[in-house]
């Protein structure tokens, strides 16, 4: 991984720092109802707030399209940011730019802080060459930049690559935290490594699938992706969800695999059910005797032992997707299965599991484990794009600058 300047790097006492996180968080009937993504950002303003530094807090909400839409306002993030904070006050301004904004910025005094309205109120966020004028407007409210939202990285917008090519620029404590374990999975892991690739569809994984291949030693495969390489392979899979015109692309998936010594790891057998419900009658199968009226929901335990051996030997797990229909029982057992055992494994022989995607976060919540992974990151989209192989462009902005 290129370097990158960190917090401590910084001296921000009697600085204006920028710092742009993510509270893109769920809210009904204009209250919050999950802060962690506050919760998570709150180290790297406190650190910045104990150190003397005049901090901005920049973030965007929701897709209001350039347009201010009241009920997208970050005023009602205030109360829980002073509570992450343990009941600093937070200052809020209902502007992003302008004389307002500035006026108290420049009121700020050392180890005070301001939440700023919502980035996407402007058009120059997300569209920051038709509106270069919004990156220097908020450049010009700062001294230093830092970037905390990884979240948000796969996004060429002006408070992201714009702030970062303005101002000297570092990367925030989650930042950190977030390049760190992903490093740790892909970019130097221990080996052997392995990467389990679950969820519902190969198209929207066969990227990532690719470029796994010759960076971990095997790949599991669960969920319904599954059954598309299992077809693949001539196994029928009943009315289990199956994209069958994906079955070449599979195929070639498993031919290279071979060739760069990647195991691949498909279910031995299935819970098979006729109906999609919760608590549906449902019977374990091998592999190759599903019926034909009958899907495949989730993984058997002759599969959760395959794979727990197939842990044990392992140094590292990467993890996106869960390995069946783990939102209702009875087929949540198999991820819940495997999420404990890849949890119990990171505390009693080091296993270093790093596991990321919307699907995935809730399915390690579910199974109770969430805090017992070496990391878990709520990125989504960048996430994906990063295990995609792509490059972020607000992370490569701070390498740039390290």
């Amino acid at each position: 991984m290129a370097s990158f300047r960190k917090l401590d790097d910084l001296d921000p006492r009697g600085k204006r720092v920028l710092v742009r996180v993510d509270f893109n968080v769920p809210m009904q009937d204009g209250s919050v109802t999950d802060a962690t993504r506050i919760e998570r950002a709150a180290p790297t303003l406190r650190a910045l707030l104990d150190r003397g530094a005049r901090v901005v807090v920049l973030s965007h909400f929701g897709r209001p399209k350039g347009k201010a839409e009241p009920a997208l306002s970050l005023k009602p993030l205030v109360a829980p940011l002073e509570q992450a904070l343990g009941g600093q006050k937070v200052a809020f301004v209902p502007e992003t730019v302008g004389p307002d904004v500035e006026k108290a910025v420049a009121g700020l005094g050392d180890g005070e802080i301001v939440l700023l309205e919502n980035l996407r109120f402007h058009k120059g966020e997300e569209k920051p060459a038709d509106e270069p004028g919004f990156v220097e407007a908020l450049a010009g409210l700062g001294d230093l930049y830092v970037n905390d939202a990884f979240s948000c990285s796969h996004r060429a917008h002006a408070s992201i690559t714009g702030l970062a090519e303005k101002l000297p620029a570092a990367a925030g404590l989650l930042m950190q935290a977030e390049l760190e374990a992903l490093e740790a999975a892909l970019g130097s892991p221990k080996r052997p490594a392995a990467a389990l690739i679950g969820g519902a569809k190969v198209s929207t994984k066969l990227a990532v699938l690719g470029h796994l291949l010759d960076k971990v030693d095997a790949l599991i495969i669960g969920g319904g992706m599954a059954n598309t390489f299992l077809h693949a392979k001539g196994i029928a899979v009943g009315k289990s969800l199956c994209e069958r015109d994906m079955a070449d692309q599979a195929a070639q998936i498993m031919r290279d695999a071979e060739k760069h010594g990647c195991r691949i790891v498909l279910p031995q057998d299935g819970v098979v059910a006729t109906e999609f419900k919760p608590g549906a009658a449902n019977t374990v199968v091998p592999i190759d005797a599903v019926p034909e009226d009958g899907m495949i929901l989730d993984i058997g335990p002759a599969t959760v032992e395959d794979v727990t051996v197939a842990l044990e030997a392992y140094k590292t797990l990467l993890w996106n997707g869960p390995m069946g229909a783990f939102e209702i029982a009875p087929f949540d057992q198999g991820t819940n299965a495997i999420a404990k055992v890849a949890a119990s494994l990171t505390q009693s022989q080091g296993l270093v599991t790093v596991a990321g995607g919307g699907d995935t976060v809730a399915a390690l919540a579910h199974a109770g484990v969430l805090e017992r992974f070496s990391y878990v990151s709520t990125a989504g989209g960048a996430f994906l794009e990063w295990l995609e192989g792509r490059e972020l462009p607000g992370v490569a902005a701070l390498t740039r600058r390290g």
